[in-house]
């Protein structure tokens, strides 16, 4: 028998098309955030179909109180860690505040060096005004996951981190952003912070996936921050994120159990004599 007849095949690496393709089965996409090599290992190994490498890295690992501090260099950074840890999971790089804002061809020559730097993908933030840059960066060969609702980079526009498209009006217009957003090329839309009739709505509509955080159950995926998922993020965690560990009160105990080894002496242990 051929050696290599006896190992398992590798799976299948993930491709945009493939979320739309999943969404026309039914299926559920199942995405979280990383930053990390590590992480992304981790997070592949347990069947995560997308990794999506945040600008929320700004208020998780950085400290800042929002997204808008961090840096294009920053999101290079993280991004290169990522793709060395994930082979499978799709790889999304969050566009940073000012990075594709400005101008197209600054958003081209940005995105671009997300992809260069490891990214099969990068989401933005806005509905409409934000089409013609969509459908360029498509254009060039750059896939482009778009963000409604809820817009972290716009805070202090939207009066802070609350639910958005409360009326209907503003629920209107969520609806034709989307389908600009997807008529100018975008294979996936993320819903944040949106009542969950609209975002049925919406999953309803569209030929290409919605991915949920804080929308409610009806969209084509979910997403969280994976540190509020494990339950490292404290009373920081937004109120829609369930905890499936409590891995910051593992690590705390864990830390001080260490900590008063060696202060005692108990670490390292002493060898015996021979």
């Amino acid at each position: 028998m051929n050696v290599n007849e006896m190992k398992p095949a590798e799976p299948k690496k993930i491709w945009p098309q493939q979320l739309i393709d999943m969404k026309q089965r039914g299926e559920k996409i199942a995405m979280l955030t990383a930053y990390d090599a590590l992480m992304a290992r981790l997070l592949e190994q347990a069947g995560i179909d997308v990794l999506l490498v945040g600008d929320s890295l700004g208020m998780v690992l950085l400290g800042y109180a929002t997204t808008l501090p961090v840096t294009l260099e920053d999101m290079i950074h993280h991004t290169r860690a990522v793709s060395r840890g994930a082979r499978r999971a799709l790889i999304v790089a969050d566009m940073p505040f000012l990075s594709y804002q400005v101008s197209v061809p600054e958003a081209i020559r940005n995105a671009g060096r997300l992809m260069q730097e490891g990214a099969n993908s990068v989401k933005i933030e806005g509905g409409r005004h934000m089409a013609e840059t969509v459908a360029r960066l498509v254009e060039v060969g750059i896939p482009v996951m778009g963000h409604l609702g809820l817009n972290p980079q716009s805070v202090n526009q939207t009066g802070g981190f609350r639910k958005q498209a409360r009326t209907k009006e503003d629920a209107r217009r969520l609806i034709e952003d989307a389908h600009a957003l997807e008529q100018a090329g975008a294979y996936s839309i993320v819903l944040e912070s949106i009542p969950e009739d609209l975002a049925r709505d919406v999953t309803a509509e569209l030929r290409i996936p919605t991915i949920g955080i804080g929308a409610g159950p009806d969209c084509d995926g979910q997403v969280l921050v994976c540190y509020d998922a494990l339950g490292m993020t404290g009373d920081a965690a937004p109120s829609f994120a369930k905890r499936y560990a409590q891995l910051g009160a593992e690590i705390i105990a864990s830390a001080r159990r260490y900590a008063e080894e060696v202060r005692e002496g108990g670490f390292p242990a002493q060898r015996r004599a021979s």
